[in-house]
């Protein structure tokens, strides 16, 4: 999603700033909240979707 996405969005919701604010936002706090949620651990419940996977079954790889 672009900065001029989120700032489409916001107006929307009625909240004015303009891209640069946005990107400026993100580089200032940004790092910090990726950091974040590295530190999350996966909860029960939690579903992980695979498109395509590669296992080896009996010493041999198979392609799902």
């Amino acid at each position: 999603m672009s900065f001029r996405e989120v700032e489409e969005l916001l107006l929307a919701r009625g909240i004015i700033v303009s891209h640069e604010t946005i990107r400026q936002w993100c580089a200032r706090f940004g790092p910090q909240y990726a950091a974040g949620l590295r530190r999350l651990k996966p909860q029960a419940g939690d579903k992980w979707h695979l498109d395509e996977v590669y296992l080896k079954i009996n010493g041999v790889r198979q392609y799902l």
